[in-house]
């Protein structure tokens, strides 16, 4: 299996800083890029909903609002 590769710059201190520490910054930044591709597909996906919710209105005033902020606080 052939996995891709990316290239980040970052400048030489922080290099240097995390050479200091007993971290594997290859696993941190793919956990990091995971979660990060997670949180904008749920928001991408919520987006729509309200987007449905607003075309249709059978729903209460607000409710949306509501449920994007209850959702948001439960995090």
């Amino acid at each position: 299996m052939i996995v891709p590769v990316i290239t980040v710059r970052i400048p030489r201190e922080l290099k240097e800083a995390m050479e200091k520490l007993d971290i594997n910054w290859s696993e941190e930044i793919r956990r990091f890029i995971a979660r990060r591709v997670d949180e904008e597909l749920r928001r991408r996906k919520l987006d729509e909903a309200i987007a449905t919710l607003r075309r249709t209105e059978s729903v209460e005033k607000g409710f949306a609002e509501k449920s994007v902020r209850e959702d948001r606080d439960s995090r």
